[in-house]
């Protein structure tokens, strides 16, 4: 059995594994969080390297890719520092291929209902989930990008992908540098909501991006919405479900009752593939077209819920 494992400077209370039948194979994925010990995660990367078949980096990114530049994030370097052999990827590459496909699985699934709705998305990071803001720009969707809200604590709104584009060449060289947990939520710090930005939230017909944002910053009512996001336990889905949201597209499938995050699935494949080389999302040369072969093969698709 081939075996993929998420060591995550998240929550440990979100830990979870599962074994998933793909094309016949079993494979064991697994998810371990730290509670934000970045210097415990390193220590579990150096035991299992060489051990499991793959690793994803999860509860923070290696990096962030925005159109074809990848900006790395040097404060996580060190957590990784002790993997020289088994493949390791932070969901970066599911970011860039099967989250593309957001935008036009609400269509195919309930286009009849989103046509009496406002076509405005808000997308709480764009830098974060490129590939998603994409979709639903693509898709005509009129885009609210939340980058300086979330990332920054700024109330100013990005209205284009080129404003976003800007600002990542401007800002991300200097956040790469700066510890992680500045601009994003770590540890127990995850568990706690502090609603913000409600304006927003309730303009849009559409919620997309990173379940930590959301479930962080959301107002309790979000009667009508449709929430775009992964890596979603049952509690949750309890939460959306009590503030009314109507639908939940998770962008990696429910397992077990939970949808894990981009990088456990993206190294649940790695795995199943027998991949042994790296993965360099800085110089990707064939490996997102790779990916999309792997998503096709396995018909692994963003899943919806229904929830009132």
């Amino acid at each position: 059995m081939k075996r993929a494992v998420s060591i995550s400077i998240g929550s440990s209370k979100r830990d979870k594994a599962v074994q998933i039948d793909l094309m016949g194979e079993m494979v064991s994925i697994e998810r371990i969080g730290t509670d934000g010990d970045m210097e415990k995660a390193a220590q579990l990367f150096r035991e299992m390297d060489g051990v499991v078949d793959a690793f994803g980096v999860g509860g923070t990114d290696l990096g962030v890719m925005v159109g074809d530049k990848f900006y790395p994030l040097y404060s996580i370097h060190s957590m990784v520092r002790f993997v020289n052999k088994t493949p390791m990827v932070d969901g970066n590459g599911l970011k860039q291929t099967l989250e593309r496909g957001c935008a036009q699985a609400l269509e195919d699934k309930i286009g009849s209902w989103l046509k009496t709705k406002p076509k405005r998305a808000f997308i709480c990071a764009a830098t974060d989930r490129w590939g998603m803001a994409q979709s639903f720009a693509q898709s005509g969707y009129e885009c609210i990008y939340g980058d300086m809200m979330f990332a920054l604590g700024l109330p100013f709104p990005l209205r284009s992908e080129t404003s976003v584009k800007v600002l990542a060449a401007l800002l991300m060289p200097i956040a790469g540098r700066i510890p992680f947990h500045w601009i994003y939520p770590t540890g127990e710090s995850q568990n706690k909501r502090t609603p913000k930005w409600e304006r927003w939230f309730d303009s849009a017909t559409i919620i997309a991006g990173d379940c930590h944002y959301i479930t962080r910053y959301m107002p309790d009512t979000l009667a009508d919405k449709v929430i775009v996001t992964n890596t979603t336990t049952q509690d949750d889905v309890a939460l959306f479900r009590k503030a009314g949201v109507k639908y939940l597209l998770t962008t990696t499938p429910v397992l077990d009752g939970r949808s894990f995050g981009t990088n456990m699935m993206e190294a649940a494949l790695i795995a199943w593939s027998g991949r042994k080389d790296p993965v360099d999302y800085r110089h990707p040369g064939n490996y997102f077209n790779e990916l999309n072969g792997l998503l096709v093969k396995l018909k692994l698709a963003p899943q919806l819920q229904e929830l009132n």
